[in-house]
C-alpha cells in the first residue's frame, strides 16, 4: 500500500492514492535531473526567469482550483489557500525580477595587487523535501531561487500532498520548463537516505519540516558530505510590553495564531504579556477562543478548519493534555469533537510550568499559551528560554522600547509592532534548533550556489 494518499481531514475519507516510486524509478529521475543540469545551467538567466514569470501567471489563473486541492489534502479553507497561491506567485515573480542582479559578479574589498571578485554559479541537482502545511508556498521559496540560479530539482513532497505535488510539476512544464529540470518523486524516507543522498549526482538537500525529520536528514547529508538547508520548528515569542487597546491587540494575536489553524512554524506560540495588562489580555483571548469553537464544525464550515490529519489532531491533543497534567491551567478548549475528521477546539493555557511539554515543545495547532511578566528583563529571559529560535514579535506604543527588547531576542527574525508575516523579499530562517540557512530574499540564491572566487593579479 502506498504512503502517498489524499485523505480529506474534514471527514477522514481517502480521495486519491499514488504509487510509491521504486528504487529504479528514483535512480532514473536522478539521472535525468543530472543530465538536464548540463543544459539548464547554460540557459541564459533571462530565459530561465521568464519561465518563472509564466509559472506565476498560471498560479493566478488557476487560483481557486489550486486552493481546492490543498483544502482536500490538508484542510486549508479556500480563501487562505488562495492567499497561499498568491504569495507563491509573488515569489516566482520576485526571482524573475531580481535573479539576474543577485548573481552579478561581486567585487571584494581589500585587494591592492589585483582584482578579486565572486561569481555565483549553480551546483547541480538539488533535493527538496517539503511539508504539508503550506504545500505551494514551501515549494516556491525553494524552487524559484534554485531554478533561477540554474540548479535542477528533485522534489519529494509530504505523503499527504501528492496531488498538489503532481499539479506543480505540470505547471512548470506548462510554463516551458524542461521536463527533467524539475521532477516530482514519490519517494520514501529510506530512498532519500539510501539512494539519493549517497549518489554523487545529488549536490544537496533542503528540508522544511519537523525537528525530528531535520535531524535525520542532516545526519545523512553530513555522512555524504552534502550541503543542507533546514527550516524547522519554532516556539515564537510575542512580547506585549504595552498597548493602548488590550482587546484590539489580543484580537490581532488571536487571528494570527489561528492562521492555518496554528500549523505554522512562525506562529505566535508563546504570548508574553506585562502584568498590568495580563488579566484583560487573557480574558479577551479566552472569549475569542470560546466564541469560534462551534459545536458541529463539519456542519458549519468557515469558522474553523480541521487540522491536517487525524494523526496531527492526536499529537496536538496529547501535548495539551500532558501540559495540563503537568500544572497548566486550561481556560478554553481541551475537549474532543464527537464527530468525524481532525477538528479541534482552540486551547487557552496559562500557568504553563517550566519543563512541561508545552513549555519546551512546539504545539502545532491552535494553542494559546499566555505568560505573565513584570519587567522587560523577565520578558527577554522568558522569550529566550527555548531550544528554538525562529521568529519573534515585540509590541509597544514606544517603538524604540520595542526595538531595544527585540535586539536582545535570540531569533532569526524580529518584527516590531506587527505579527510575523511572509513577504517574498524578507529572508526567512532561524537559529538554534529552528534550522540552518535562509530562504526568500537575496540569500536564498546563495544556499546552493558555488560562490566562485576569481582573483586576477596585476601585471
Amino acid at each position: 500500500m502506498s504512503e502517498y494518499k489524499v485523505v480529506n481531514p474534514a471527514n477522514g475519507e481517502t480521495v486519491k492514492e499514488y504509487p510509491t516510486a521504486t528504487d529504479d524509478q528514483i535512480k532514473d529521475a536522478l539521472e535525468r535531473n543530472h543530465k538536464e543540469y548540463a543544459s539548464w545551467k547554460t540557459t541564459p538567466v533571462e530565459q530561465r526567469v521568464e519561465i518563472l514569470r509564466k509559472v506565476a501567471a498560471i498560479y493566478r489563473e488557476r487560483s481557486e482550483e489550486l486552493a481546492k486541492i490543498i483544502q482536500t489534502e490538508m484542510g486549508k479553507v479556500i480563501p487562505a489557500g488562495q492567499g497561499e497561491v498568491e504569495i507563491s506567485a509573488r515569489i516566482y515573480e520576485y526571482y524573475a525580477d531580481n535573479a539576474k542582479a543577485f548573481i552579478e559578479e561581486e567585487k571584494l574589498r581589500g585587494a591592492n595587487d589585483g582584482d578579486a571578485y565572486l561569481l555565483r554559479k549553480p551546483t547541480g541537482s538539488i533535493l527538496g523535501i517539503m511539508p504539508w502545511n503550506f504545500p505551494y508556498y514551501q515549494v516556491a521559496r525553494f524552487a524559484a531561487p534554485n531554478l533561477a540560479l540554474g540548479n535542477t530539482i528533485l522534489l519529494k513532497h509530504a505523503p499527504q500532498c501528492p496531488w498538489s505535488a503532481e499539479v506543480m510539476e505540470q505547471i512548470f512544464q506548462e510554463a516551458g520548463l524542461p521536463a527533467d529540470a524539475y521532477i516530482n518523486i514519490y519517494a520514501t524516507n529510506e530512498q532519500v537516505a539510501d539512494v539519493i543522498l549517497p549518489d554523487p549526482r545529488n549536490q544537496g538537500v533542503s528540508l522544511t519540516g519537523s525537528e525530528r525529520a531535520g535531524k535525520a536528514v542532516a545526519a545523512e547529508a553530513g555522512k555524504n558530505l552534502k550541503k543542507v538547508v533546514l527550516e524547522l520548528g519554532g516556539s515564537d515569542p510575542y512580547v506585549v510590553l504595552d498597548t493602548p487597546d488590550v482587546a484590539k491587540t489580543a484580537d490581532l494575536l488571536f487571528n494570527t495564531r489561528m492562521g492555518n489553524m496554528g500549523q505554522a512554524c512562525n506562529s505566535p506560540k508563546r504570548m508574553i504579556v506585562m502584568e498590568d495588562i495580563y488579566d484583560d489580555f487573557v480574558s479577551s483571548i479566552t472569549k475569542a477562543a470560546k466564541d469560534i469553537a462551534v459545536d458541529n464544525p463539519w456542519e458549519d464550515p468557515g469558522k474553523l478548519a480541521p487540522l491536517s490529519s487525524t494523526g496531527a489532531k492526536e499529537r496536538f491533543s496529547e501535548q495539551v493534555k500532558a501540559t495540563v497534567a503537568e500544572g497548566a491551567t486550561l481556560l478554553a478548549g481541551g475537549e474532543d469533537y464527537d464527530g468525524p475528521g481532525a477538528w479541534v477546539r482552540p486551547v487557552v493555557l496559562t500557568d504553563v510550568k517550566k519543563g512541561s511539554r508545552g513549555y519546551y515543545e512546539e504545539l502545532f495547532g491552535p494553542a494559546f499559551m499566555v505568560f505573565k511578566v513584570s519587567s522587560e528583563e523577565e520578558a527577554i529571559e522568558l522569550a529566550n528560554d527555548t531550544p528554538f529560535g525562529l521568529g519573534s514579535a515585540i509590541f509597544s506604543s514606544d517603538s524604540s522600547r520595542a526595538e531595544k527588547v527585540g535586539a536582545q531576542i535570540d531569533s532569526g527574525m524580529v518584527y516590531i509592532n506587527t505579527p510575523e508575516e511572509t513577504r517574498e523579499y524578507l529572508p526567512f530562517g532561524g537559529v538554534k534548533r529552528s534550522g540552518i540557512g535562509r530562504e526568500l530574499g537575496p540569500f536564498a540564491m546563495d544556499e546552493f550556489a558555488n560562490k566562485q572566487l576569481f582573483f586576477k593579479k596585476n601585471a
